[in-house]
């Protein structure tokens, strides 16, 4: 009896086990399914004004109208910098990039010939959320160091399959004729990819040299696909960053000429196509309600570059300058069922999307250094505002324009890229040598008002200039010198 008995608390005793197990293994998948899944899907050099939705009349886009339509436009969406590097490396620490030194006054991004990138010492939204038991794919552009120990792999993203820096550059010399910028419209033309001698890695191996760029958007897409199915268990985090429209442009054989608007316009209708697959790919999977799509860009348009650039609609400016259409970018928030729809005028930044990942996700933000995102799922999801009423505009390593409310004071203005009084550009190393212009006044512009910069109204408000400049000082008093990575 005392064995049977013991046959049979053992079997008892198992069978608890096993429950327990069960229970641990259900409670575990639960906790997963209630992580939500993010998708970061950034373009360079977009304008504010190449969407369908936000007021382009010949781009057709289907599917990025939908995400508006079906979540929130925002139209006070605005980036950490007006040039790539240093605006990427904003977006995926929440943090400025004077504080991780990848902005420069010398070398406004990383090169080929750079040996510098994020450093270690920063902490991603990649690296964060997988300590959280996350998944992490980085698809396309990097740009924030071409080397190890800078490469996604190594900063917190479990692959990587992508172009690691610019598509213009490694140009192949002798390739192309006349001046910079009618040479790399005509090799665009010709889709001569061969005249930039640019990588594909697949985490930090190179796997095609050079990039066959007419496929480029297609591939990331396919790749995009791929780990959203792969991963599809979750939770995962995807940062899918379109090397495209920056100059050079290139397009699949199936969006020639289909765009009203031409070489261009062909470029952004199959960035929009590669929306459209993501999206069906989510709703296919049934992971729709489950996550949320941010899609914006780097920064404003390259204006140079004539009708193979973009436009910022109403906005002034353009890429590498510090007037709105360098920093405010087309915005879009989808997530069926959890976002309050429409349009949202409350100022945002994409070094928001850290914290407020983390505090969706329920990951801990961490405490050990000074974030300029702020929290922003709230509005998101309908329950307040923004807590942001400041925007700082650096170029380089100096701020040149704060925005506080409606308000915006410029500091220094300095034209960007392409402007009449600038050097030709040059690659590498690329830098703009036209003079600033210190105002003793700040010019100061409504910017909700007038959104386009035309009216200056400082001599009207000094007060608001007085407040701006406190906020200035303020800001400066914490910034911290560091080991500045683009001059490496």
């Amino acid at each position: 009896m005392k064995a049977n008995k013991s046959i049979v608390m053992a079997g008892l005793l198992s069978f608890g086990l096993s429950g327990q197990q069960d229970m641990i293994a259900a409670e575990t998948e639960d906790e997963k399914a209630s992580k939500p899944n993010f998708i970061v899907i950034f373009a360079d050099d977009l304008g504010y004004g190449d969407l369908g939705i936000f007021g382009h009349p010949t781009i057709n886009t289907p599917n990025l109208d939908r995400m508006a339509f079906e979540g929130q436009k925002w139209t006070n969406f605005y980036v950490a910098a007006p040039v790539c590097t240093p605006s990427r490396a904003g977006l995926l620490t929440g943090r400025l990039p004077i504080r991780s030194g990848m902005c420069s006054d010398k070398r406004r991004v990383l090169f080929p010939d750079s040996n510098g990138g994020l450093p270690q010492s920063e902490i991603t939204i990649a690296r964060a959320l997988k300590e959280n038991g996350y998944q992490t794919a980085a698809i396309g552009k990097w740009h924030l160091g071409h080397k190890s120990p800078f490469l996604p792999t190594d900063h917190g993203f479990d692959s990587y399959f992508g172009i690691p820096y610019s598509n213009d550059m490694d140009r192949v010399p002798g390739t192309g004729t006349g001046n910079y910028i009618t040479s790399q419209i005509k090799l665009a033309e010709e889709e001569n990819f061969h005249a930039y001698n640019v990588p594909i890695l697949r985490n930090d191996k190179i796997i095609e040299r050079p990039a066959d760029q007419r496929t480029i958007t297609k591939r990331y897409t396919e790749e995009a696909v791929a780990k959203i199915k792969s991963m599809k268990d979750g939770p995962f985090f995807i940062y899918l960053a379109h090397n495209l429209p920056h100059i050079p442009l290139f397009r699949s054989e199936e969006f020639k000429d289909v765009s009203l608007a031409g070489f261009y316009g062909d470029v952004i209708e199959e960035i929009d196509w590669s929306v459209g697959q993501i999206l069906k790919t989510l709703e296919e999977e049934g992971l729709d309600e489950n996550t949320l799509v941010v899609f914006t860009s780097d920064n404003g348009p390259w204006h140079i570059f004539e009708t193979h650039g973009g436009t910022a609609g109403l906005l002034r400016g353009a890429k590498g300058g510090t007037f709105e259409g360098g920093m405010r970018e087309p915005t879009i928030f989808w997530w069926p069922g959890k976002l309050k729809q429409g349009v949202v005028m409350d100022m945002a930044t994409t070094m928001d999307l850290f914290p407020t990942f983390c505090n969706l996700s329920g990951t801990k933000l961490p405490d050990d250094r000074i974030y300029d995102g702020y929290d922003i799922s709230p509005l998101l999801l309908g329950t307040g505002k923004s807590p942001r009423d400041v925007v700082f505009y650096y170029r380089g390593q100096q701020v040149y324009a704060i925005r506080k409310g409606d308000y915006k004071a410029h500091f220094i203005t300095q034209n960007e890229y392409g402007s009449q009084t600038a050097h030709p550009i040059t690659n590498p190393p690329l830098e703009i040598t036209n003079t600033p212009t210190v105002h003793e006044t700040p010019l100061l512009y409504n910017v909700n008002i007038d959104p386009s910069e035309k009216f200056n109204i400082a001599e009207e408000h000094p007060e608001v200039i007085a407040e701006i400049r406190k906020v200035l000082e303020e800001h400066l008093a914490g910034i911290e010198e560091v080991e500045n990575q683009l001059e490496k």
